[in-house]
């Protein structure tokens, strides 16, 4: 009797790790449906491409609250695009700018393979806005990885694979300085919203298309954030700007069109747009329900432009504040920016899917 039952249980323990060792094995796989991710865009995803330029975050107070400190990062820690990284298994992605070797367009010996980050502050989807401030413009952030990065890519997978980028995921966060700048420069003059967003989604459409044909598939689209909320503008009126924010909301409209219409053009492409400016808005419309308690004034001491002073001082209660400067949010609300784009299944704050399921779509 007692062998018996020891066999029973032998029998059990065994089949208790078999199940495990095939949930784990699970896990890995799901974990290898991206390989690495590619950002592209403006300061909300800038990982340190700016410290050679005039507009840059690699000062404290900035870094505060991150590992190794100041990088380059517009945050007090994380920023999107690294907690999308983190909801993804994805390892640090270094940025373009670490990756050159003394200006020249040879890169280090870091590895690559998990992808790199492009993304300059201040940079816009319209050429003219980048070249105002001499920044990375979105299109020459994509000539940098069509030129340099991906041969040595290429390279590094070697030639038995046909489509490496199939494997990567492709961010991209840009448009918020677009309609910031156009705001600032052009206040005495008449605008129509709608015209400007579809010009601007039409420029945007030729990048994606861009990275398409070089064999781009997943896309993760973060919409403008409502930069009429951003305390550099609410600080003048004491309230945000409801026809900027209308005006981004004309943005994102006219994006999912774009993603609509791209099924012509890129028909096995794959889309996750995420609604920025209604995430954010409901934050600060119920801050309480997300755990903040101001939504309206920076947690450091800005600069006129909206940035932190350097080594000015800041907030001790950080993971309630929404914005860090006058214009970037902190770690915490990009946290809940992340996890919207990854779990939400909300049609009106992620479209057409949540990037949880785009990823494990094919």
């Amino acid at each position: 009797m007692a062998r018996f039952l020891y066999n029973i249980l032998h029998i059990y323990l065994i089949s208790i790790f078999l199940v495990t060792f095939a949930c784990k094995v699970y896990v890995t796989h799901a974990e290898k449906k991206v390989q690495g991710m590619f950002v592209f865009g403006c300061s909300v995803v800038d990982n340190g491409n700016n410290n050679d330029k005039s507009v840059k975050g690699n000062y404290l107070p900035y870094g505060i609250d991150f590992p190794r400190g100041p990088t380059g990062r517009f945050s007090n820690g994380k920023n999107v695009a690294d907690l999308i990284a983190d909801h993804l298994s994805i390892s640090r992605i270094p940025s373009f700018l670490s990756l050159k070797s003394n200006g020249s367009q040879n890169l280090n010996d870091s590895t690559i393979e998990n992808g790199v980050n492009f993304a300059s502050g201040a940079s816009g989807i319209q050429e003219e806005t980048s070249v105002k401030m001499g920044i990375t413009s979105l299109k020459h952030q994509i000539k940098n990885f069509k030129k340099v990065v991906l041969p040595q890519l290429e390279d590094q997978a070697g030639n038995g694979r046909r489509n490496i980028l199939g494997d990567y995921l492709f961010m991209i966060a840009a448009g918020n300085n677009d309609y910031t700048y156009y705001h600032t420069l052009h206040q005495d003059i008449i605008w129509d919203p709608l015209v400007f967003a579809a010009k601007l989604v039409s420029n945007y459409f030729v990048q994606f298309q861009s990275l398409y044909k070089l064999g781009a598939r997943k896309f993760l689209v973060m919409s403008v954030y409502p930069v009429g909320c951003n305390p550099v503008i609410t600080k003048k009126k004491g309230e945000c700007l409801k026809g900027l924010n209308e005006a981004v909301d004309l943005f994102y409209e006219q994006l999912l069109l774009m993603v609509m219409q791209s099924k012509q053009d890129m028909p096995d492409a794959d889309f996750c747009v995420v609604n920025s400016a209604k995430i954010i808005l409901d934050i600060i419309k119920s801050p309480k329900a997300a755990g903040f308690k101001n939504v309206d004034t920076p947690c450091c001491d800005t600069m006129v432009e909206g940035t932190c002073k350097r080594g000015g001082r800041t907030c001790p209660n950080r993971k309630e504040y929404v914005f860090f400067d006058g214009l970037h949010l902190t770690e915490a609300a990009s946290d809940v920016l992340a996890s919207k784009a990854y779990y939400s299944d909300e049609n009106s704050e992620i479209y057409p899917d949540n990037l949880q399921t785009l990823i494990h779509s094919k």
